[in-house]
């Protein structure tokens, strides 16, 4: 059984590498990436506030295909280029979005999303997944909350595959 001391209360820098920590301890020597996606999509979920979905896309050729998550029943494949996840996954650069109703192209997985932020996990220059997170909050994510997912992402990157 795993349990972590993940204080909600203290400022994002220390959250995040606390809850950096968390992940590190839960996939360090599991070489399932469907495994430690799905640990990390619980952690995500368990102790990031205002989230409605947390999850992963895995890259498939130029298509990314829904991996472990948690929240409402999802998108199954999205192409490189298409919403915010595509876009990501074609750009390997993390979007952060305030309004996804304002982004070209964004795919309503779920209607009730309003923020979303979308980090790519990179190995050997090339993507392999991305890290989906959605809020019903507008603005719910920010450059803090950006820093902490890439951290994650880079902790993943040999993890999964």
């Amino acid at each position: 059984m795993y349990q972590f001391a993940i204080a909600e209360n203290q400022d994002k820098p220390a959250f995040y590498r606390a809850l950096a920590e968390a992940l590190d301890a839960l996939t360090a020597g599991e070489p399932d990436g469907i495994a430690n996606m799905a640990n990390a999509a619980a952690l995500m979920w368990e102790y990031l506030p205002d989230l409605n979905w947390a999850g992963f896309y895995r890259a498939q050729g130029e298509v990314l295909v829904l991996g472990p998550f948690q929240g409402k029943a999802a998108c199954i494949r999205i192409p490189f280029g298409k919403g915010v996840c595509g876009a990501a996954a074609a750009s390997a650069t993390a979007q952060l979005v305030a309004d996804v109703h304002a982004f070209p192209g964004h795919i309503a997985c779920d209607a009730a999303s309003a923020s979303e932020l979308v980090v790519p996990v990179i190995r050997d220059g090339r993507v392999i997944a991305v890290i989906d997170l959605d809020s019903p909050t507008p603005g719910r994510f920010d450059a803090e909350d950006e820093a902490g997912i890439t951290r994650l992402a880079g902790i993943l990157a040999d993890r999964i595959g």
